[in-house]
């Protein structure tokens, strides 16, 4: 008798362990998000998925709507507290029934459906509104943006502000704000579809989601530091992909010839990363252990040069040192000397250097030798870097009051503008096969001309080589300082690495 008890407590023991096995495989993977359901007395029941292989999410949901004084749709959601930036590429799927049908962004107070909230949303034939509810079961308010038809949608919180950024993809955003909203510190945060009809589910795809923390207030530059994601743009699509996150500040990813590898800097260190083994290596740099995000491989990958500062000497100095590691060689006397670019054949490193109190372009031998400078204008040059030919130089320069993309020829002749001074732009790279440039678009209203801080609304923007027509933008990013200061093309010019920011990774994992 007691052996059959043994036996029956052995069976029922691993029956309540099967099941829980069973439960745990079967939960469901959210992503970014904590939970998902309706909202509101729906009569469809909606879901919610996470597709991990290609990092969108799918909600369906029904409803009569989100309005008046109260709602229905589906929701999912994370808890969030304090202030966060929201970004995604949505879509509603199919020509659907109601041109009302919603897809958004939406914060709110409680799960309730007659809660207070914000929501960012674009409706099904096109409209796109800020809507907000400023108190439980009151009514429905709207600010309709300029534009109809965004794709891109991006809500923000900072206190009480809300501010919602819109686009078509590839265009630059176009903003409306709402302020004084206390919907409380702790809120839910999250994606929504609505159908407009009880009696239909409509269907929304999320792309590129990304949940960023912003800098406090209080941020002191250079001494406090937010997380950073390694992430990679395809270029022709827009799709980015987070694929390494850190609590702490990596820099200026360079991309390898052989595409394999990362270069980027981190603590005054410069690092390896392993891309198909996702994990980074310390890269011997000798005593060089002051590294900055002004770094560059040579065209074919086997130098490395470096910019570390020396106080003694003036601040950054330029090195060089093979891309396997080494002893630097010094290259430049006296900093602040910014290294940006290596000629094709290798002979020649070109760079922003300060001298006699105002920055200039320079060009210096790879061996070492003696400067040229290559600009002369008021105000500050920077970020010169060689068309794959070395016929010219690209760099960025605010010698007009705003920071624009110019170029000119490899001997510093024949300097010309490229970009129009919409925004203020840095650091151009040109792609591998000559054929494109891309740049960092800081905001007018956020920086000034000669300044490219952390931690700030930009942009990628990418031009034909020729400088002809409208900047595309092809990503919209948290970052600024450190994002993409060197040359980050993959070598078949269809990729770029990039690094942004948030002050909590965990709302950024990583994506396999």
């Amino acid at each position: 008798m007691k052996k059959l008890r043994v036996n029956l407590l052995f069976s029922i023991v691993c029956l309540a362990l099967g099941t829980a096995r069973t439960v745990l495989a079967q939960k469901q993977d959210l992503g970014v998000f904590d939970g998902h359901g309706d909202i509101g007395a729906v009569l469809k029941p909606g879901s919610a998925a996470y597709n991990p292989k290609t990092h969108t999410y799918e909600l369906s949901g029904s409803g009569y709507n989100v309005w008046f004084d109260h709602d229905e749709f589906h929701f999912m959601w994370k808890r969030m507290k304090g202030d966060f930036i929201l970004y995604t590429r949505a879509a509603l799927v199919g020509k659907g029934v109601d041109p009302h049908r919603k897809v958004g962004w939406m914060v709110r107070s409680s799960l309730d459906g007659k809660s207070p909230h914000i929501n960012a949303v674009e409706h099904g034939d096109g409209l796109t509104s800020l809507q907000f509810r400023r108190t439980a079961g009151a009514n429905t308010e709207e600010i309709r943006s300029k534009i109809t038809g965004a794709d891109v949608i991006q809500l923000e919180r900072k206190g009480n502000t809300y501010t919602m950024r819109v686009a078509k993809f590839g265009e630059p955003f176009v903003t409306e704000q709402v302020t004084d909203l206390p919907l409380g510190d702790d809120v839910y945060v999250g994606l929504f579809v609505g159908s407009h009809n009880k009696d239909v589910l409509e269907r929304g795809v999320f792309r590129d989601v990304r949940i960023s923390v912003p800098a406090h207030d209080g941020l002191v530059p250079y001494r406090d530091y937010l997380a950073s994601n390694l992430e990679i743009l395809d270029v022709a699509t827009g799709d980015r992909q987070v694929i390494y996150n850190v609590p702490k500040s990596i820099q200026a990813p360079n991309w390898t010839p052989d595409g394999k590898t990362l270069l980027y800097n981190g603590d005054g260190l410069m690092y390896t990363f392993n891309l198909a083994k996702r994990k980074p290596t310390v890269l011997n740099t000798g005593d060089v252990k002051n590294n900055n995000n002004d770094h560059v491989l040579s065209f074919d990958g086997k130098m490395l040069g470096l910019s570390s500062g020396v106080k003694e000497l003036g601040g950054s100095i330029i090195y060089t040192v093979p891309v396997t590691g080494g002893t630097p060689k010094q290259i430049t006397p006296k900093g602040p000397s910014y290294l940006h670019g290596w000629s094709p054949d290798k002979k020649t490193l070109v760079f922003t250097g300060s001298r006699n109190n105002e920055y200039d372009i320079y060009s210096v031998p790879s061996a070492g030798g003696p400067e040229v400078r290559l600009t002369e204008a008021k105000g500050l040059d920077d970020g010169p870097e060689y068309t794959p030919d070395g016929k010219y130089i690209y760099f960025n320069s605010s010698r007009t009051g705003t920071m624009q993309i110019y170029r000119m020829k490899a001997d510093g002749s024949e300097q010309e503008a490229i970009t129009n001074g919409e925004f203020h732009d840095w650091f151009p790279h040109i792609s591998p096969d000559g054929k494109w440039i891309i740049f960092l678009s800081f905001l007018k209203e956020e920086v000034k001309p000669d300044d490219h801080p952390f931690y700030k609304h930009v942009y990628l923007r990418m031009l034909p080589i020729s400088g002809s027509g409208q900047p595309k933008v092809i990503a919209y990013i948290y970052g600024g300082q450190g994002t993409i200061n060197t040359p980050s093309w993959s070598p078949d010019s269809k990729r770029v690495a990039f690094i942004s920011n948030t002050a909590e990774n965990s709302v950024s994992p990583i994506e396999k």
